[in-house]
């Protein structure tokens, strides 16, 4: 027998081939239907996908032998001549005779390998992490079809090998990816809470200097208080908007709840302090849904505050109406506010995008609420979109499915 020839880039193919996490894996029903195939193809009682490790061979799927038959020292393993040349076919059309092969173990041992036909397994950088092989305890030789008919297989092992890996990464980016937004969230958190206690300190100062104090003040001193308290509350604001922006995805983990629509919006209405002066057609009828609760009222109340801030009309009209069908639940807000140009349609959903310098209270917005609406309800597994007609009036539309 040979003595064995190592590759000389085995340092980085031991590399790649630890990219794909094959290595002592259970059987999966993919690579095992490659194998069945190859054999009847080849007509041989045999066939292997074998990985070629630094000291062995290893099958990862096994047809007609018994399993591990073939998991081997490296020494003795057929396979480990074929990744020596992962541009061409290894036929052996009788180990017998062959002085790399006629002492082999397989050989000589209860095995009996005669006929092998290998295939290397050449990953996309280049190198060859095994072979698909077909073997028989009988001399013989493949035909050109037989020969095509494995390459083409060779390649869907491979195929099967990338998604392999293209899922480890997409699990890996996502394991990291969900840390690092565990650590943005303690961030936020602490962040929001070391900021909005100095500003509570500045908001009561204010006020005590603007109230105890007012006979001291002169009306300039007065006007600076009133714009540091204004310049406060809307910090306060942008902070607990970030805040909230950064939990709402807990939100979509919580269980979903029957509930009724009309008493919902009762509630957000009744508890949420809107404006007295504005006039709510709401839908009629029972109507029940089973959704986040947290996550559905969240996208009412930011909808519902902003038809009525940014609306310019002396009476606010605010039509809230539900519908639904076999798949889905279909909500829409109608206002009769000013519209929103078609151009900024698609913009007012990212995050920190103001259209409007101030609401009709003469708040600036944050630029969060839309952005966190259009998060809660892609995480419900819906879609929100926007009509609106320039002094008209907007519709804000969103299902959300069953």
């Amino acid at each position: 027998m040979e003595t064995l020839t190592i590759p000389g880039n085995e340092v980085e193919r031991l590399k790649d081939l630890d990219q794909y996490s094959i290595l002592n894996t259970l059987p999966e029903k993919e690579y095992d239907e490659i194998t069945r195939i190859a054999s009847y193809i080849c007509q041989t009682p045999v066939s292997l996908i074998n990985i070629i490790d630094e000291h062995r061979q290893w099958s990862k799927s096994n047809f007609g032998a018994e399993e591990g038959a073939f998991n081997v020292a490296r020494e003795d393993s057929f396979c480990t001549h074929t990744i020596n040349m992962p541009n061409e076919i290894l036929v052996v059309s009788d180990a017998r005779e062959d002085e790399r092969f006629y002492d082999n173990s397989l050989v000589t041992g209860t095995e009996a390998v005669v006929f092998y036909a290998g295939i290397p397994l050449v990953s996309p950088q280049g190198f060859a992490l095994g072979a698909l092989c077909v073997m028989d305890n009988k001399p013989r030789n493949l035909s050109e079809a037989q020969v095509d008919s494995l390459k083409a297989l060779a390649n869907q092992v491979i195929s099967l090998l990338e998604l392999r890996r293209s899922k480890k990464m997409l699990e890996k980016a996502k394991t990291a990816l969900e840390e690092k937004n565990h650590e943005l969230e303690k961030f936020a958190y602490v962040v929001a809470h070391d900021i909005k206690s100095p500003m509570n300190n500045i908001t009561g100062l204010t006020k005590i200097l603007t109230t105890k104090y007012a006979v001291n003040l002169n009306g300039e001193m007065l006007e600076i208080c009133k714009i540091l308290t204004g310049s406060t509350e809307r910090l306060k604001g942008l902070v607990d908007g970030i805040l909230e922006h950064s939990r709402s995805e807990k939100h979509i983990t919580e269980n979903h709840q029957e509930m009724d629509i009309r008493e919902l919006l009762d509630e957000i209405i009744k508890f949420s302090g809107f404006h007295p002066d504005c006039h709510f057609i709401l839908p009629t009828g029972p109507a029940k849904v089973s959704v986040n609760k947290t996550a559905l009222s969240q996208v009412l109340i930011n909808l519902i505050s902003n038809a009525i801030k940014y609306n310019d009309k002396q009476k606010i009209i605010v039509e809230i109406g539900f519908s639904e069908t076999a798949r889905q639940y279909n909500f829409w807000i109608k206002d009769n506010g000013p519209g929103i140009e078609k151009k900024n349609q698609t913009e007012i959903f990212s995050i920190f995008r103001v259209l409007a310098n101030s609401d009709r209270f003469g708040n600036k917005g944050t630029g969060i609420g839309l952005a966190t609406v259009k998060k809660l309800v892609e995480k419900l597994g819906g879609e929100i979109t926007v009509e609106s007609d320039m002094g008209k009036g907007s519709v804000f539309m969103f299902v959300i499915p069953k």
